[in-house]
């Protein structure tokens, strides 16, 4: 499956002035039973889940990358009654600024069976942070390590589905093909050990964010360790949106990744670059993130009330890293008015005397309807779609023949990777010209 993180959230909260989350800030099954499943949405190696605000249903990422939950849509924000809120300033991964935000206690979450009486949320008033454009459905906020510290949880990527125990009541089932390791945790946030080995065969210990809300494969921060660097082939790429910002840097590759007895053979790599992971007065205190391209090849029960994972490889565990040949980014760009042909089949209502034929009739109507779209928001200066004349907010009509209407955008993006064909034609709309465009894949790492 195509490496999706292109709209990552690695937050990196910073307040002026501290606060301390209230005792009552727990999540809860609100049964008597010990566990409860949530099925979630898998979309560009992202897990969504509904989640109510005050009533109010929202969708939100599930994403161990982060501490606290937080909302970024703001839109609903004349529905949503924010209870206790004070003014903060947030500071974040990205080349941008600070931002204007507010935090607000007491709010109650339901998520099924599971309650929270008394969260506290993170709310972001820049309406330019969105991430809904990118994921191609409304995405409304993040919720991590708030919601994973009360329960040990299984995720199952196969199924697509959550299921959350109650620590005080979950047994271990046995598993001899299953693999546990320690966790480390630095507010809330998973940290797990590693080994990756570049393509020079030189060998590092790495300290790994656990990052479910990440869709790549694994970010490495340059210079952290004296192994970790580029040592092979690489490109400058736009990899994904921060809090403050945009995050630009290299993606490359590297020979392996050692985790325990599982190995991963040529991955993709990204570095980000120093300016974009660089925050204002603070260390980073790792070597990268193991983000959901590699997770979502194991069953995992993640268990932050005892520090530990335990890992279980699926059936899509030797699936390979790929990664977008074509040098565009796209997003979703709202719905379009597409003229769609229609048949209906009309039974021959001719008499037995009649010469003309006794075969029901086809008959071919047009009609207008509301399709997604999506717009290039992102082209790689000296890419194959650069060099054939490809331009930021070009709305894709057509790849390979084949409307994209009824495609997801993670499905355009794997053809993209040059996996099924390395000749890519593209039909777009440009204002109101229909234009094509032809170009070739080539490998670049």
């Amino acid at each position: 499956m195509m490496a999706l993180k292109r709209y990552l959230i690695l937050f990196f909260f910073m307040f002026f002035g501290t606060y301390t989350m209230s005792s009552q800030d727990k999540f809860f099954i609100s049964t008597d039973k010990p566990s409860y499943t949530v099925p979630f949405k898998f979309i560009n190696n992202m897990m969504v889940i509904p989640i109510e605000v005050n009533g109010k249903e929202l969708s939100f990422l599930l994403d161990t990358g982060i501490e606290n939950s937080i909302i970024f849509n703001f839109k609903f924000k004349d529905s949503i009654i924010l209870k206790d809120t004070e003014e903060i300033i947030l500071h974040g991964l990205g080349e941008g600024a600070s931002l204007n935000a507010l935090r607000s206690k007491n709010n109650l979450i339901r998520i099924g069976k599971i309650l929270n009486l008394n969260h506290m949320i993170y709310v972001v008033l820049d309406e330019k942070f969105d991430l809904s454009a990118k994921m191609g459905i409304d995405i409304n906020g993040i919720i991590g390590g708030d919601l994973f510290k009360d329960f040990i949880v299984d995720i199952n990527y196969q199924n697509k589905k959550l299921t959350f125990y109650d620590p005080e009541k979950y047994v271990l089932e046995t598993c001899k093909k299953c693999q546990t390791f320690p966790l480390e945790f630095h507010r809330n946030k998973p940290y797990l050990k590693a080994e990756v080995v570049n393509d020079n065969g030189k060998r590092s210990e790495v300290n790994l964010l656990i990052d479910s809300g990440g869709g790549d494969a694994l970010w490495l921060f340059e210079g952290s360790e004296k192994n970790i660097k580029i040592t092979g082939r690489s490109f400058d790429d736009f990899l994904g949106q921060g809090l403050s910002g945009e995050i630009y840097g290299k993606r490359s590759m590297i020979d392996k990744m050692i985790l325990g007895d599982f190995e991963f053979d040529n991955i993709t790599a990204s570095y980000p670059d120093s300016s974009s992971i660089m925050l204002r007065g603070m260390k980073i205190d790792r070597n990268g993130t193991i983000g959901a391209e590699i997770l979502r090849r194991f069953r995992m029960i993640i268990d932050y009330p005892n520090k530990q994972i335990t890992l279980k490889k699926t059936r899509n565990f030797n699936d390979p890293f790929l990664y977008n040949k074509s040098g565009i980014e796209l997003v979703y760009g709202g719905k379009m008015l597409v003229k769609e042909e229609q048949s209906f089949i009309v039974p021959n209502k001719n008499t037995a005397n009649s010469s003309r034929s006794s075969y029901p009739e086809v008959i071919y109507t047009y009609a207008l309807s509301y399709k997604p779209s999506y717009r290039i928001s992102f082209v790689r200066k000296g890419s194959p779609a650069d060099l054939a004349g490809l331009q930021v907010d070009d709305l894709v009509v057509e790849i390979n023949g084949k409307s994209v209407y009824d495609k997801s955008l993670q499905q355009i993006i794997y053809e993209l990777s040059g996996l099924k064909s390395k000749k890519i034609r593209l039909r777009i709309k440009r204002n109101d010209l229909q234009l094509k465009f032809k170009f070739e894949l080539k490998d670049i790492l």
